[in-house]
């Protein structure tokens, strides 16, 4: 009887050791790095489980085994919570660290560059174009259901350049709706910090004076002094005269050159032509050209002339300007 118990006793060591030495395998296969080279994009999908999903990856190979994993989901409840969603995996991450992330539902974020300068047209391309963006229906037809809720008729202007982030799927009228709140808090506060006697009525005037600026501008530092000579322009009752807003005019008929009559020709953009500011932004405006537009420097200066650098020439007169055009444009 008791060489009985004894044999018993030691089968039953010999099972809590097996156990232990089991647990002790499982768990070490918890904390072991899973099996991918580089980083990489995995999605969990909808209504998935966290015992299908650990499966999954087994099945995939990311996981050598995926028990350790189960055992911790009864003593970790929390971590079956997996959330659906696109994640990043990274080469040193462990296979507990794994399941944190499923169950956190931190995603990677995805971005978009939202250029200065470019036209609502060229960012409808963009927008369209980003592979990580979703939209049901045509855009354009999204973005006029969201201009019906807003004081415009165009988002020419109103959306803040930027680099914005966002998870995979996110629609794209969201990422619009997100630059147009931006660009309005941005322009709510310059506008309450504006320089004195400036020749607008409204922020969305100072907001076309800045589309412009934006445009006529290759050095970010000469933006204030460029402002300043449309708003001395403004002030005298003098037309801009600014190319750029010649060729938005223009539309799909500019080819790359401005002729004689294209400064001639009567279209509301055409600051030859038009006293004032054109009727809408000509270009998205970066915060730069928006802080020049409402602070510009204060000069004498009348007139500019691009010296074939990026930079310009600024000139007070008439006759100035004629001889720094003839240095710089004609070459005489």
């Amino acid at each position: 009887m008791v060489k009985f118990i004894k044999v018993l006793a030691v089968i039953f060591l010999l099972g809590v050791l097996t156990l232990l030495a089991s647990l002790y395998y499982f768990e070490q296969g918890v904390h072991k790095v899973i099996n991918i080279a580089q980083p990489t994009i995995f999605d969990v999908k909808s209504g998935q489980s966290a015992k299908g999903l650990l499966n999954q990856l087994k099945s995939n190979r990311v996981l050598e085994q995926n028990i350790g994993l189960k055992i911790r989901l009864k003593l970790q409840p929390e971590l079956a919570k997996i959330k659906a969603g696109t994640y990043e995996l990274q080469p040193n991450m462990t296979a507990l660290e794994m399941l944190e992330l499923f169950s956190s539902g931190k995603e990677i974020q995805f971005t978009i560059g939202l250029v200065e300068g470019l036209r609502w047209r060229d960012w409808l391309q963009t927008l369209k174009g980003h592979p990580n963006l979703s939209h049901t229906e045509s855009l354009q037809e999204e973005v006029n259901k969201y201009l019906s809720s807003l004081p415009h008729d165009t988002l020419e202007g109103l959306l803040l350049p930027d680099t914005y982030a966002f998870t995979k799927n996110t629609p794209a009228i969201d990422v619009v709706k997100r630059a147009y709140q931006q660009m309005q808090s941005y322009l709510e506060q310059a506008w309450l910090n504006r320089a004195l006697d400036l020749p607008y009525e409204t922020p969305y005037e100072a907001l076309i004076m800045a589309s412009i600026v934006e445009k006529e501008t290759g050095l970010a530092s000469e933006r204030p002094r460029i402002a300043g000579v449309f708003v001395n322009r403004l002030n005298l009752n003098m037309r801009l005269q600014t190319d750029p807003t010649v060729i938005y005019g223009m539309g799909e008929g500019f080819d790359g050159d401005i002729r004689r009559k294209d400064l001639k020709a009567p279209t509301p953009y055409n600051t030859y032509v038009i006293k004032g500011l054109p009727p809408t932004p000509i270009a998205m405006p970066s915060k730069l050209a928006i802080d020049a537009a409402l602070k510009p420097l204060e000069t004498e200066d009348l007139y500019f002339v691009s010296k074939g650098d990026g930079s310009h020439y600024f000139s007070e007169t008439l006759q100035e300007h004629n001889s720094a055009v003839r240095k710089y444009q004609l070459k005489k």
